[in-house]
């Protein structure tokens, strides 16, 4: 198959990004709006994506579809595009590229394999692409090499081959440790707040080990804005882990912890962040005590 219409479900920062170097380098780029938040279509129109009028006519028009969700709203989206792939006919290749288990990613193949589409497992390392950046997609699965064909042009697709299932599990592991560590230094950030100590633990760090320290605060001007989407993709790691019998409590601590990021609203209605490490950590301490006493 000879790919040149790709669909991007849905175009939030990470897909629009892909969407829009993928357009740069060749391809038409589409995706349906329908229901989609202000934000998102203003990614969509920002990023020289087409919108379609349905799904329907999204899947008839494009040989693969780039499935990028938030991971609890990944097999929900499969089984629409499967019931449409069913109606229609369509032939196309559906590409999960979700931050989800194995089993998950699984059970999404044969939903999408039952209706008729062929199915592709990716996992995303990295962030949005950009000009002087390509994310590393691996792929996995007997349709894999269809992937490859995006290889380039935006972003760079690793062939794992084997079963699908292997490329998640690839992601999930690997997010186990960057985001599972974003999550550990703001719980020991909050409990050292907690137990009078922040000051002189933020001290002994900058001194013994500041790149860490320096991760720290990185991680925080940047997790208000993402935490609300990471509480999933912790659960599926945490599924990951407990179905090859390791621990599944790290990473459920871990969604704990962005939850009450989440909660925190770090950034504000307005979309401010907290200026501060100190001040991020010290609203997450509250809501924490608050949170207990209730």
């Amino acid at each position: 198959m000879n790919i040149q219409k790709v669909a991007i479900l849905s175009p939030g920062e990470m897909g629009g990004a892909v969407g829009r170097e993928l357009g740069r380098n060749g391809l038409n780029i589409f995706t349906c709006l329908a229901g989609r938040s202000p934000k998102t279509t203003e990614i969509a129109h920002d990023s020289g994506i087409r919108d379609l009028p349905d799904l329907t006519s999204l899947i008839n028009e494009c040989d693969l579809i780039l499935s990028i969700l938030v991971p609890a709203e990944a097999p929900g989206v499969a089984e629409a595009v499967a019931a449409t792939i069913r109606t229609s006919g369509a032939e196309v290749v559906f590409a999960d590229c979700n931050a989800v288990s194995p089993q998950t990613v699984r059970a999404i193949a044969s939903t999408i394999e039952w209706a008729g589409g062929a199915f592709v497992d990716a996992g995303i390392i990295g962030g949005p692409p950009g000009t002087d950046y390509f994310p590393t997609f691996y792929a996995s699965g007997p349709r894999a090499g269809v992937l490859s064909q995006l290889d380039g042009r935006g972003i760079r697709v690793v062939d794992l081959g084997g079963d699908p299932g292997r490329a998640s599990a690839l992601k999930m592991t690997y997010a186990a440790m960057t985001k599972g560590t974003a999550a550990l230094r703001t719980a020991l950030l909050v409990a050292a707040h907690r137990l009078g100590v922040y000051d002189t633990l933020c001290d002994e760090l900058q001194t013994s080990q500041p790149d860490a320290f320096s991760q720290m605060q990185n991680s925080m001007r940047r997790l208000p804005t993402v935490a609300h989407r990471w509480i999933g993709e912790m659960e599926e790691i945490a599924s990951t882990f407990e179905a090859v019998g390791v621990t599944p409590d790290f990473h459920l601590g871990a969604a704990d912890m962005f939850r009450l990021v989440e909660l925190a609203d770090l950034a504000g209605d307005g979309g401010i962040e907290v200026p501060t490490l100190r001040d991020a950590i010290a609203a997450i301490a509250v809501l924490d005590d608050r949170r207990r006493s209730t």
